[in-house]
């Protein structure tokens, strides 16, 4: 599997179009340090690099297949792409020097080397499948500390590079699509109550990110003192309650304000089909009311597994790789408008087909 080979399919786990519903997508990432080393941003570039170069044998020497990407050799287009992808931060993106990450062909694991911490383990799954992504990651958890000593307190558990994460250093999430409670503008207070019980909510590509397609990054925020299992059965509690709130806000949209709701998905559509310059930010918003008008059945002829997809292809780096040269962000507002008209097209065909 190359980068190339990656960009024009879906990563296997982002495959929302499988259920109907506000849930994309569940995320566990780990994060661990080796013992005998600096944590990352107080180690010399002599141990960052040993941390790195164990990393790399140890990935070499299993069965498993994982790709490879140092940070120093992959160019700044493929580190966005990765990024896009949620394969990487944006903070190990930005760096060169003995640091990397290692995926599989099927993108439902990536191993960060070398970014906040020595190893961030990130283990993704569609749909709400919080448990499964927990297995994947602790099984691979258990084949790294066979070969390398976690830095690890009796008392505190696993030691991280920021307070927040000592004890189990686990954080999990859940990506929702939540356009009804935006609408209904339901979403601060949401947001505010989810805050007051140990969890936090970001934007698409985390911390620090907007909630753009109205995508939102469910998590929690406490590793200290609690086990894996209960972590996970509080967000799966939290999730679940989401979820019950945006289907409340929906059948509201259609009994109060059906007309309003309508046009706003017919606006999405018609702007998608038409025009000529759209910003990545402006199509996934038009993207989440043309999801929302398949889940309410008002449009029909989309797959909900494509319009999934189209929520990352369309962003920059994607643009680019696809149409294999750089282009400026005007050019990628154009070409990006051309793909999303053509994807109307053919979609509104294959329903008259029908």
């Amino acid at each position: 599997m190359t980068l190339d080979e990656m960009v024009k399919r879906h990563g296997s786990w982002l495959e929302a179009g499988i259920d109907e519903g506000p849930v994309i997508s569940s995320r566990i990432r780990l994060a661990r340090n080796v013992d005998e080393f600096s944590f990352p941003g107080w180690a010399s570039e002599e141990q960052n690099h040993a941390v790195w170069k164990q990393t790399q044998d140890l990935f070499q020497s299993l069965e498993s297949p994982f790709m490879g990407f140092s940070m120093l050799d992959t160019p700044t287009l493929d580190k966005e792409i990765l990024f896009e992808r949620h394969l990487i931060s944006q903070e190990l993106a930005q760096q060169n020097d003995s640091c990397g990450v290692f995926v599989t062909p099927d993108e439902r694991l990536s191993i960060m080397v070398n970014e906040e911490d020595h190893i961030r383990i990130q283990s993704l799954q569609p749909g709400l499948n919080l448990r499964a992504a927990w297995e994947t990651a602790d099984k691979i958890d258990d084949i790294i500390e066979s070969k390398l000593t976690y830095a690890f307190s009796s008392r505190l558990g696993y030691l991280t590079s920021c307070p927040s994460n000592v004890g189990t250093g686990m954080r999990a999430s859940v990506m929702l699509h939540l356009p009804a409670l935006v609408l209904m503008e339901e979403m601060d207070p949401v947001i505010n109550g989810i805050s007051k019980i140990g969890l936090a909510v970001r934007g698409m590509w985390g911390e620090g990110t907007e909630a753009a397609g109205n995508m939102f990054q469910v998590s929690n925020q406490i590793t200290l003192g609690r086990r894996e299992d209960e972590i996970i059965a509080h967000l799966e509690q939290i999730v679940l309650e989401l979820i019950e709130h945006e289907n409340n806000a929906r059948i509201r949209l259609m009994n109060e304000r059906s007309i309003m709701i309508e046009d706003h998905v017919a606006r999405a559509f018609g702007i998608l089909s038409n025009a000529k310059l759209i910003s990545s930010g402006e199509a996934l918003n038009l993207l989440s009311s043309l999801r929302l008008g398949l889940d309410l059945n008002m449009v029909t002829q989309f797959s909900r597994r494509e319009l999934d997809m189209l929520f990352i292809s369309i962003q920059p780096a994607h643009l680019q790789r696809l149409e294999d040269k750089d282009l400026t962000p005007d050019e990628r507002d154009v070409v990006r408008a051309d793909k999303l008209r053509d994807y109307m097209k053919s979609a509104s065909r294959t329903d008259s087909s029908n």
